[in-house]
């Protein structure tokens, strides 16, 4: 006699994170942020009670507020639920990305994955000598000293460039303190892992950023069984979005475009 309920196969839950990590609200914007993950992350671990959370990553990163948000919601779901959670790194875990991979208990890579970029950047462009070379008035007015602060069409002031030091040294010693706290004693100790650098698979693994080569599917296989079901979680997109006719899907892909190419691989 089978009885169902005793003979259900466990489950993994799947949940997809793939892109920049940023602010939603612009039409057909594909950014991971805390706001339009909570639902996914909620269901994900709660429906079909299951066995595992396995999260399939791909993002160099992005806004570290919402890197540090979305990460401390999976470490509540999990433990709320005692669901273990295992990150698969795709092409790229770096920056916010790699902030999300530390929420996992267990971190895993491909041999030619890209993970790390413990650090934080800002950048823009100087614009002063091309808009003196036309001609051109730069006219600001403010009330408050240093509201037009590294302003691009004017020279670069050595006290802006502090202040912005000033801002980035906490955000980053933040970052640390997440990665320190998650992977505690598995890091190396006999080199500087927070100077922005990235890895391979394999040196991440050497250094204590990652536990192992593995693939999503046969790993949860061989942890859970070969009868293991998963169910698969993941964001929805707008109809504009997801064709790309919005400008807004326009400068979007721009800005991802650039925020990729900050890990500088390819093939």
């Amino acid at each position: 006699m089978r009885i169902p309920f005793l003979n259900r196969h466990p489950t993994v839950s799947v949940i997809r994170l793939q892109g920049t990590i940023g602010i939603p609200g612009r039409g057909g914007s594909a950014a991971l942020s805390d706001a339009t993950l909570a639902p996914v992350l909620e269901r994900a671990f709660r429906r079909k009670k299951p066995v595992a959370v396995a999260i399939a990553l791909n993002s160099p990163g992005g806004s570290p507020v919402q890197s540090s948000l979305i990460a401390a919601r999976i470490r509540c779901l999990s433990e709320e639920r005692g669901v273990p959670v295992h990150a698969f790194v795709e092409d790229v875990a770096a920056s916010g990305g790699y902030w999300l991979a530390t929420a996992a208990d267990h971190i895993w890579a491909d041999e030619s994955s890209v993970l790390g970029s413990i650090g934080v950047i800002s950048a823009g462009f100087g614009l002063s000598d091309f808009i003196t070379r036309h001609g051109i008035q730069r006219r600001v007015h403010t009330a408050g000293r240093s509201k037009s602060m590294l302003d691009p069409f004017r020279p670069e002031k050595p006290e802006d460039v502090a202040r912005l030091q000033a801002i980035l040294n906490p955000i980053h010693d933040a970052f640390k303190a997440q990665v320190q706290s998650r992977r505690g004693g598995k890091l190396a100790t006999d080199r500087d892992l927070f100077t922005g650098d990235i890895w391979t698979g394999r040196q991440a693994i050497d250094l204590g950023l990652a536990d192992g080569i593995a693939h999503l599917v046969p790993k949860m296989k061989e942890l859970h069984g070969k009868d293991v079901n998963f169910a698969v979680y993941g964001m929805r997109r707008p109809l504009l979005g997801r064709l790309g006719l919005s400008a807004e899907s326009l400068l979007d892909a721009a800005e991802d475009r650039a925020v990729w190419q900050r890990t500088g691989v390819g093939s």
